[in-house]
């Protein structure tokens, strides 16, 4: 036939010519249909070489409506075909097994050419100059079209009243109702005209009514911005998620509340803020003592010093958080202990790197500072681009070693501070003066431990501390012991020389004497113990809100804060400083529960600053060694001893290796060590895992397109020539070995003498990456199926994911060069096309002896990725050898000649090899059934909608979507070929139709109506019955598929 030359930007697609013609009810409702040798020999040459397909300029294609996405129709021009040249290719095959019935047949009225008795191909396959629109064909036997009135009846009856939509236009074809799509409209109105009262937080009700557009039209709602980290002090900001925060109350002032708020709230804060205080001496005598390595004779004497820069770090920290700037009002900051290690390690560097002695104090105390600034800005940043969930993902275990080795380093401080020993720990059990030091407070940290172990209160090592040294105190005036013995034998600490003031570590200032080549060597350690104290923030803050019940939780924010207490810090001169969470605990929980209250602490605080470190000179060594060693012990415990059985034997082995080399190594280098095992035993410990979810053969899981039942047979039988893998998790070159090994386990001369394969199908619908090396390894994997003709087929992965970018940028996407390698974008048309391909081998092998040159030559061309190599067609090929002897057994055509009429013919293509029944019964069911057209894009039945017929496909494809709310796209899950039925579950049961039903193309379609089987039940109860049962074959092979695919693919 004449077709025009269409524009490039089209895709041409075949159309069906003079197919609707409408057989009315008083018309005979069978004709004849003959056919001729070459005819079906024609059309069996157009079957398997389909249409020619152009891109349009954008590269788009027609989506799959088997697709699982939404949307119908985009797509991308990376795939091996588009889904309309898949959808053409099976509705052609799934035509091709009535045939040569049809075409063969003697002694039949002529063929009249306007009708369906041509064949189908041979009509699918016809192109024309102008494709007709839906309205166009349906005009041509529709009456005129209804009112709207009517048609809005119409739709209401049809669907039980359960959709309302805006139609256009319906066509009213032979008794059948049906809705064109794009005559759908959508429409959305308030459900609620009326004015409705809703309660105030501020005592007014508010009528919401049509004038009001948005919540922020409300004159009483304040919103402040998201990412405003500007502070707002009161108790009554609280951000939420979304950054909102409530509104502050206005202050009401009166005798009874300026009473209640400046007496009696404060009064209430008392006890909480002495517990706090406590708490700060102890950290202040523990933490502020080891601040400087007094180990070294250097800074021996700068225990004091340390202890201000630990209550100036204090104050500012606390004033930062109470101040407004941390949603934890009163939350307690202290220094960080575990900076501790790193400030020493600066320390040892400038002696090691200054060449004057006077240069290593001023130098010293500015990398301290100059330390905390740092931190801060850390934190600052991390805050101001809300990076904090970054951090959770380092390793926990890495931190855990980390903290292993800084109980490690307490443990040894805690014995150089209490014997007086300079890193030599050999000297230990050199005179029993010595032992007695070190062993008094490692002893008391004992005696703790087993207290702790029968009463686990938080304040029971508060109060431990307190008693203790009243004890000491007591002995020493039992015993009228001199303070002046008890330092010089070391018992006590030196009093501070001169009777030193709190601020005297700021004369350690001197920037003349300040060796900058020396301070640019600690920044190595610097970013060390920035990269440390930013690790516990992430980890301190959640906990806290969970612990306080506070909802509410901003991580940003409080980086935000952590960052400005920090530099804050820093240009006061101290050091690092963070949101302790025991002690936040323990002061909330105690009464502190507020803004007013941390302030108090701060100013409590500074008192104790501002009396002076003469105190130091009396405080006992074995307190402050005790509590190192029961703070390193602790640790201790956490990182080895609770952790053990918890995490795997690789993550625990990461943890001693870090603890061991952080205590011999060093600081710097253990967390070097601990992350690059950690590094190690990932690839390992994901290498183990295998990246292969599952691996099914062709035969036990089919696509879901619901063919004719031989050709459905054949499929089953040649099924084990396609080989799913079906990949999952992230794909590195450690996984992708095993993926490799399992391909060539199947092309094995042992396993490929079993059973050779055609097909080789790799989803990447549950892969979630891909790196370099893994994509890679398909370019070797391919070219070893190409050695085998093996097809490799890949799916499950879109254009723009990281798996898509990762196979283009090895170029194995984009091959169109390939004849061996196909990409489709899910696995359903993936497996479809296989399906396609191995029917249209057995297919093409049948009529290429018939096939003459001319007919050749003549044939339409077709897209180059859809022709399978010459080898596919081979007899001697043990594949082919398969596809053609299952092909001969279950799709050969019988020799007989049959003269029936059209309808039975039908009924007996669809029914026949499934009820062994003879045409007798296939003439007295036919009676009940009548034909009609429907256009391309018409609505059947809509889900949820009262199932009221059943449709047998004679021409034509239909697509079944589903959703599972109102408010959801639909999603299609089933196309129904000719030669098989739509409907038939909800018929006879009478449950809800489960899905919508839409004309792919220009269908004929026989149908039988509720009162027809009605009919056919009271006169031919026998058929009625006989009809049922095989009818809900159609229904067993669809709940086979969809229990296939829930197993093997969810």
């Amino acid at each position: 036939m004449g077709s025009e030359e269409r524009p490039r930007n089209q895709e041409e697609l075949p159309f069906i010519n003079n197919v609707n013609t409408v057989v009315s009810p008083a018309s005979p409702r069978a004709r004849h249909s003959v056919g001729s040798n070459r005819s079906f020999t024609n059309a069996m040459h157009n079957a398997l070489h389909f249409t020619t397909i152009t891109k349009s300029p954008n590269y788009g294609f027609g989506r799959s409506f088997l697709s699982t996405q939404n949307n119908f129709e985009s797509g991308h021009p990376s795939y091996s075909a588009s889904p309309s040249i898949i959808r053409n290719q099976t509705l052609a095959l799934g035509n091709l097994n009535s045939l040569p019935e049809s075409d063969k047949k003697e002694g039949s009225p002529p063929k009249d050419p306007n009708v369906a008795g041509q064949s189908n191909l041979s009509l699918l396959l016809q192109r024309e100059s102008k494709t007709p629109s839906p309205p166009e064909l349906a005009t041509k036997s529709s009456n005129s079209p209804p009112s709207i009135a009517a048609a809005i009846a119409q739709i209401g009856q049809t669907q039980n009243n359960k959709n309302n939509h805006n139609v256009d236009k319906i066509h009213s074809e032979s008794d059948g109702n049906f809705e064109t799509i794009e005559n759908i409209q959508d429409e959305s109105r308030p459900l609620l005209h009326h004015q409705f009262g809703i309660p105030s937080n501020y005592g007014i009700e508010g009528e919401i009514g049509d004038d009001v557009i948005s919540i922020e039209d409300d004159p009483w709602a304040e919103k402040s911005w998201i990412g405003t980290w500007l502070p707002c002090v009161g108790d009554d900001y609280l951000p939420n998620y979304e950054g909102e925060e409530r509104p502050q109350q206005k202050f009401q002032f009166n005798a009874e509340t300026i009473f209640r708020e400046v007496i009696l709230n404060p009064i209430s804060y008392i006890p909480a803020v002495i517990l706090g205080l406590l708490l700060n001496l102890l950290d202040a005598i523990s933490y502020g003592m080891i601040t400087f390595p007094i180990s070294n004779p250097i800074f021996r004497e700068f225990g004091p010093d340390g202890i201000s820069m630990f209550f100036v770090s204090c104050i500012v920290s606390q004033v930062i958080y109470s101040g407004g700037f941390s949603i934890f009002g009163g939350g307690n900051g202290s220094m960080m202990i575990e900076v501790v290690p790193f400030l020493h390690i600066m320390a040892e560097i400038i002696i090691r790197e200054a060449n004057d002695p006077s240069e290593i104090i001023p130098t010293t105390i500015l990398s301290f500072a100059l330390s905390s600034v740092l931190t801060g800005v850390v934190f600052l940043l991390m805050g101001a681009f809300k990076l904090g969930s970054l951090i959770e993902f380092f390793p926990r275990h890495i931190l855990v070693g980390c903290i292993g080795g800084v109980g490690w380093f307490l443990i040894a401080t805690a014995i150089e501070v209490s014997a007086h020993l300079d890193e030599n720990l050999l000297r230990l059990f050199d005179d029993f003066h010595t032992f007695a030091l070190w062993g008094s407070a490692l002893g008391l940290a004992l005696l703790l431990r087993i207290i702790h172990t029968k009463c686990q209160h938080a304040l029971v090592v508060p109060f431990y501390f307190m008693i203790v040294p009243l004890f000491f105190y007591l002995t020493v005036y039992l015993f009228e012991l001199k303070w002046d013995d008890l330092r010089s034998d070391g018992w006590v600490f030196p009093m501070p020389e001169g009777d030193a003031p709190w601020y005297r570590f700021y004369s350690y200032y001197d920037f003349k004497k300040t060796n900058w080549g020396a301070l640019i060597q600690t920044v190595p350690a610097m970013f060390a113990l920035t990269f440390f104290g930013i690790l516990h923030v992430p980890i301190n803050i959640p906990a806290l809100g969970v612990s306080l019940n506070e909802d509410n939780v901003n991580t940003n924010r409080e980086l935000v804060a952590h960052g400005l207490s920090n530099m804050l810090s820093g240009f006061v001169g101290s050091v690092q400083n963070y949101l302790v969470y025991t002690n936040s605990v323990l002061f909330i929980k105690s009464g502190g529960d507020s803004r007013v209250a941390g302030l108090m602490l701060a100013a409590a605080t500074a008192i104790v600053l501002f009396i002076g470190p003469w105190v130091v000179g009396y405080i006992p060594v074995m307190i402050v060694g005790a509590l190192i060693f029961h703070l390193g012990l602790e640790l201790m415990k956490e990182a080895l001893i609770d952790t053990w059985g918890i995490v795997n034997h690789l993550e625990y082995l990461t943890i001693v290796a870090i603890v061991i080399a952080m205590g011999v190594l060093g600081f710097i280098e253990g967390i070097f060590l601990g992350i690059v095992m950690a590094c190690i035993f990932f690839v390992v410990s994901n290498s183990r895992k295998n990246a292969i979810r599952s691996t099914f053969s062709g035969s036990s899981i089919k696509s879901t397109v619901r063919r004719r039942y031989r050709q459905q047979k054949f499929l089953k039988q040649v099924g084990n020539q396609i080989y799913v893998i079906k990949l999952h998790g992230y794909m590195f070159f450690g996984t992708i070995n095993g993926v490799e090994n399992a391909i060539r386990q199947v092309l094995n001369h042992r396993q490929w003498k079993k059973n050779p394969i055609r097909f080789l199908i790799v989803d990447f619908f549950l892969v979630n990456g891909m790196d370099f090396s893994a994509a890679e390894a398909f370019i070797r994997i391919q070219r070893l199926l190409s050695l085998k003709n093996v097809y490799l087929v890949l799916c499950g992965a879109t254009f723009n994911s990281e798996v898509g970018k990762a196979l283009r940028c090895n170029g194995i996407w984009g091959d169109t060069s390939n004849e061996y390698l196909q990409i489709f974008e899910n696995f359903n048309e993936a497996l479809e096309w296989c399906e396609n391909m191995l029917l249209k081998a057995y297919y093409g092998k049948s009529i290429a002896a018939p096939l003459k040159a001319n007919q050749i030559a003549g044939a339409l061309p077709q897209p180059k990725n859809l022709t399978p190599p010459k080898d596919i067609y081979q007899i001697h090929s043990p594949r082919q050898h398969l596809v053609q002897t299952v092909g001969n057994l279950t799709l050969k055509e019988e020799k007989q000649a049959r003269s029936v009429n059209k309808l039975t013919a039908v009924l007996m293509e669809a029914f026949e090899e499934i009820s062994q029944k003879d045409v007798e019964f296939f003439d007295r069911l036919g009676p009940y059934f009548r034909e009609i057209n429907v256009p391309s894009g018409a609505i059947l039945w809509r889900q949820d909608s009262v199932p009221d017929c059943l449709y047998l496909v004679e021409k034509g494809i239909l697509k079944a979507t589903w959703r599972a709310m109102e408010s959801d796209q639909s999603r299609p899950v089933e196309s129904i070929l000719p030669g098989t039925m739509a409907g038939e579950l909800g018929f006879f049961t009478g449950r809800s139709r489960d899905a919508t039903l839409v004309a792919e193309n220009d269908c004929v379609l026989w149908q039988m109506t509720k009162s027809d089987y009605e009919n056919l039940l009271q006169k031919e109860p026998t058929i009625a019955n006989e009809f049922m049962r095989i009818a809900l074959n159609f229904s067993a092979e669809r709940l086979s598929t969809i229990t296939y695919y829930a197993f093997h693919l969810i």
